[in-house]
């Protein structure tokens, strides 16, 4: 599956072809966000990347933070479909956990320039920035909504580890929280730091998945 398509600059789209333009004008988005920073991107300097006039822009997208939104949300479907996988197929609660760690680092690093777009870029929309993973959860077609869906679905692992016996040592969202902030933090070193003499970036993200599952996770 490839849910960041490469975006081709042209003319005015064929009747039916709306959605192609819509991938080229988020993928031109996601360059400039990278390249210039989201405050200093201009619907102008997008609408030349695609190589369409503003005006034809707003057809598909009313404003930047759209876009913005959009993309998060693009981004997450990959990790999202990854953990469908893990509930689908692994039934031990404490490995469901682990699975999903191991799931989101891969994400994280096969995806390094979409994960320095969300998670550590200076200039995020405020509709991301103060809800974050608290975005509401009820209506799933919500832009920017992603995020948040990741995180819900980590809490419910957790609670589904709690009730099947395992004893967590913080509530259920603390721990997610937890989890989320170790892995990130491996990720985000191997992302900003390609060439340090890191030891062993595989242990790296095994060892850290050994010590957040033993932090929130009790010994038996």
């Amino acid at each position: 599956m490839n849910a960041f398509p490469t975006a081709a600059t042209g003319g005015r789209k064929k009747r039916g072809e709306g959605h192609t333009r819509r991938e080229e004008i988020l993928e031109a988005a996601k360059e400039l966000f990278l390249e210039q920073g989201y405050e200093a991107t201009t619907i102008r300097r997008i609408a030349d990347r695609v190589g369409v006039s503003a005006p034809a822009l707003y057809l598909y997208f009313q404003d930047k933070e759209q876009m913005m939104l959009a993309l998060c949300d693009q981004t997450f479907a990959v990790l999202i479909e990854s953990i469908g996988e893990i509930e689908n197929t692994v039934t031990d609660p404490r490995e469901r956990v682990r699975r999903f760690g191991e799931a989101y680092l891969k994400f994280g690093l096969a995806h390094p320039d979409e994960y320095k777009l969300i998670f550590l870029g200076s200039n995020i929309p405020e509709s991301i920035r103060k809800l974050g993973h608290r975005m509401p959860t009820d209506d799933p077609t919500r832009p920017g909504i992603g995020g948040a869906l990741v995180f819900q679905r980590l809490v419910a692992m957790l609670v589904e580890a709690k009730e099947g016996g395992l004893k967590l040592n913080y509530p259920p969202d603390t721990c997610a929280e937890l989890c989320w902030m170790g892995i990130h933090g491996v990720v985000a070193a191997l992302i900003l730091k390609p060439d340090f003499p890191w030891s062993n970036r595989d242990l790296l993200g095994t060892g850290m998945l050994d010590i957040v599952l033993n932090g929130v996770i009790a010994a038996a």
